[in-house]
């Protein structure tokens, strides 16, 4: 029906919206935002996102949305909120990793901003494909929700092994074998001549590294919703409104990471909880509200614990 046109329209809309907003407003002087500045910008996108929840609410009870899975406005409304914090609490571990890409190529802080937000645009076209490829299969195969478990199970414990802060991300592998990379940084440009030949600027290497470890992470956290929902509408804007106010949120928590490093294993946990939900969706059905509140409890006990621990050390 032309109608289910319409929720889409409003979110790519209200999406561009934002960014232009956020692009040629919020930082037209392309200079490095305060912690203050910040911490606006985050509170402002996740006031978005919570305002969105509002309108996903509005869009079932009228009938807007093509909901193949019967839902009614609250359970829609539940979904969406619950979604999104499972991937904004998965998006913490990709703000170590940015923090480690910038420190590895020397980004300036003015640049950084730009990079992110060219990011944020690549990431947004890749994971409307991912979860789109992630929807058919899951739908077509009932079998997937358990194979999607699994993968989540481990990645779990894969994530425990790892120190994302120690690691070196490095240029996906076969790349420097079609571009010519140089480490040299030619103001905010990505492209620029050495002895007479056209080459990569390490800002374009940062970014082409962001876009990758990005799509990594996009494997781990889009079947992970998959555990709350299925519905797309639901599914991709959950993830749009997370993965837009990461740009703000790392500037935020730039200076302070090292202090939330007991989040990884609220993540851990959060992980393990959505795998067995996947994995026992067609024997027991786990209320939305319980879900919702154990990945609140399980962050708020991560950023408790580790603000705990660095007022010891300090």
């Amino acid at each position: 029906m032309t109608e289910h046109y319409v929720p889409w329209v409003v979110l790519i809309a209200y999406v561009l919206f934002l960014l232009l907003l956020d692009f040629f407003v919020l930082h037209k002087k392309g200079t490095t935002p305060t912690s203050k500045k910040a911490l606006y910008e985050t509170l402002f996108f996740v006031a978005n996102a919570l305002l969105f929840s509002g309108v996903v609410f509005w869009f079932f009870k009228q009938g807007l949305v093509d909901n193949p899975n019967n839902y009614t406005p609250t359970k829609a409304w539940l979904s969406y909120l619950t979604g999104y914090i499972i991937e904004l609490s998965l998006s913490v571990d990709n703000l170590f990793v940015i923090a480690v890409i910038f420190t590895s190529f020397k980004i300036p802080s003015k640049y950084q901003h730009r990079l992110l937000f060219l990011g944020i645009l690549g990431a947004l076209i890749f994971r409307a494909i991912l979860i789109s490829v992630g929807i058919v299969l899951i739908n077509k195969f009932h079998q997937m929700s358990i194979i999607f478990g699994l993968f989540l199970l481990f990645t779990a414990f894969k994530m425990l092994k790892k120190e994302a802060e120690h690691e070196d991300p490095k240029q996906p592998k076969g790349l420097s074998k079609v571009f010519r990379f140089t480490k040299i940084i030619d103001g905010d440009k990505f492209v620029t001549q050495i002895d007479g030949k056209r080459v990569f600027t390490a800002l374009f290497g940062a970014l082409v590294t962001i876009e990758f470890t990005d799509l990594l992470f996009a494997l781990d956290s889009i079947p992970a919703i998959f555990a709350v929902t299925t519905d797309p509408f639901i599914v991709f804007s959950s993830n749009i409104f997370a993965i837009m106010g990461l740009r703000s949120l790392y500037f935020f928590l730039a200076n302070m990471l090292e202090k939330f490093k007991y989040l990884k294993y609220s993540v851990f946990a959060i992980l393990i909880f959505v795998s067995i939900k996947l994995m026992s969706a067609t024997l027991v059905e786990i209320p939305e509200w319980f879900s919702l509140t154990f990945i609140v409890l399980s962050l708020a006990g991560g950023v408790y614990v580790s603000l705990l621990n660095a007022k010891k050390e300090d």
